[in-house]
This record gives C-alpha cells, sequence and structure tokens, in this order.
C-alpha cells in the first residue's frame, strides 16, 4: 500500500438500458461508475500542499499563531489532518492566493456563484462522516474572530456568525459552538490558546434551524378571512363631480 493523498474524484454514473427491444435484458450491475476527476481542486490542493511547505508566507500574526498551536506536534488533542486541511485551504483562498498570482481561485468561485447562487456567494467544505465537522467550524470561528478584533478595519473577517442547521436536534448540539457553553469544543478540544479564550467572548453566535426563515401566521383566523385575504378581488370605487358620475375599477 502505497500512502499518498488521495485525488479529488467524483462519480458520473450511467444508467444501463433496461429493456433490449421487446425483451427484458438481466443485468446483474444496473449502473456502471465513470470517475471524473476534481480538475480544480486537486489544482488548490497543490497550492496549499506548496504553500504549506513554504512555512504558510503571507498570512497575519493572528494565523500564524493558531496554525503554528493547531499542527504542534506536542498536542495533547491532535486534530485530524483533514481538519487542518480544510482551514489552510480557506485561509489560502482568503489571506494568500492573490499574492501569489492565483486569483483565478476567487475568480472560479464568483462564477460559481453567480450562476448558481446570485447574490450570495459560498464556499462548502465537503468532509465525510466522522471527519469532525464541527471542530471545523469552531476553527472557522476562531481564526475569523481573533483577525478580525486584531484589525476591525480588514473586511476579510468577521467577529459575528448565523449558524443555520436542519432541525433543532443538530442546533441543540451546536451549542458547543458557544463560548459560554459548559461543553464548548474551544476548550474541549483545545481549538485557541488559553490566553485568547476571553477574546472569543466578544465574538457574536446565533446558532437557529432553518425554520426560523419560513413564513409563518401571526394571528389565527377563521378559513373566510384567509380566503378573502388570499382571493384576487376587483375594486370598485365611484367619483362624483358637480354634472356626473363616473364609476372606475381596479383589478388585483
Amino acid at each position: 500500500m502505497v500512502e499518498e493523498r488521495r485525488r479529488s474524484a467524483y462519480f458520473v454514473p450511467i444508467a444501463q438500458p433496461k429493456k433490449r427491444g421487446k425483451q427484458l435484458e438481466i443485468e446483474t450491475q444496473w449502473t456502471r461508475d465513470r470517475i471524473k476527476p476534481n480538475k480544480e481542486i486537486n489544482r488548490i490542493r497543490e497550492r496549499v500542499s506548496i504553500w504549506r511547505q513554504g512555512d504558510y508566507a503571507g498570512i497575519t500574526n493572528t494565523t500564524r499563531r493558531l496554525l503554528e498551536y493547531w499542527t504542534d506536534l506536542g498536542r495533547e488533542k491532535k486534530l485530524f489532518f483533514c481538519q487542518i486541511e480544510a482551514l489552510e485551504t480557506v485561509i489560502y483562498i482568503v489571506e494568500v492566493a492573490k499574492k501569489y498570482g492565483d486569483a483565478w481561485i476567487a475568480n472560479m468561485l464568483r462564477d460559481a456563484n453567480s450562476t448558481s447562487n446570485p447574490g450570495l456567494d459560498r464556499i462548502a467544505f465537503k468532509m465525510a462522516t466522522g471527519a469532525g465537522k464541527t471542530v471545523v467550524m469552531a476553527m472557522f470561528i476562531v481564526w475569523h474572530t481573533l483577525n478580525k478584533l486584531e484589525n476591525r478595519q480588514d473586511t476579510r473577517f468577521s467577529d459575528t456568525f448565523l449558524v443555520i442547521t436542519p432541525g433543532i436536534t443538530i442546533r441543540d448540539r451546536l451549542r458547543v459552538l458557544l463560548p459560554n457553553d459548559p461543553h464548548n469544543y474551544y476548550r474541549e478540544r483545545d481549538i485557541i490558546p488559553a490566553d485568547m479564550m476571553d477574546q472569543l467572548g466578544r465574538a457574536k453566535i446565533l446558532i437557529t434551524n432553518f425554520h426560523a426563515f419560513k413564513l409563518r401566521e401571526l394571528i389565527e383566523s377563521p378559513k373566510l378571512n384567509k380566503k378573502i385575504l388570499t382571493s384576487t378581488f376587483c375594486f370598485v370605487y365611484v367619483t362624483a363631480s358637480k354634472n356626473r358620475r363616473t364609476i372606475r375599477y381596479a383589478g388585483s
């Protein structure tokens, strides 16, 4: 077995024909998977790897201290490689890429967002089950908050976070992202140096589930009232002058 970083790829399923003429074709394998490499992802990984080997050039002092803390070989609670790589990648994109001729990454992400999600830029961390995504979220919050407090004018960072979950159960589990929670991950997973913990407490973090954004009725109304309020109306009004009356109507 060769130990190396697995290349990023995805499967394109190709459905097999179920019938051949009028006779049903019996297939034990219903689909054939075709592997296609994620060229952009692999290229970004290569750039991040080169940057890592170059001792993380081009980052803020705060970011450098965090990376050194997370990658310290003497840590008692070691972080997974995939967790550190996730933060390395977003740090490279935000703080470093443009300085080293990799503006194409931001441009690629901007183009993808404008096509699929105009008005809201998004970057996703795609991680396997059990990889520790909540820890990565905690690391992300620490990196952003401490850099923002260090330089309020730096628009690359924020100290305000909205965490949206798919349900109440996960919402409650993610309370570990609140610095004032007794079981917060920042202490339990040793995400932040002890002398920086007070600074993290200045972050504004709201955790809610997506149902909070759904339209809801604030007042109970009878069915007839609801029907009237949601129906199409034709408003009729009368205007009068000295010698004539005019009836007008407006549809809505």
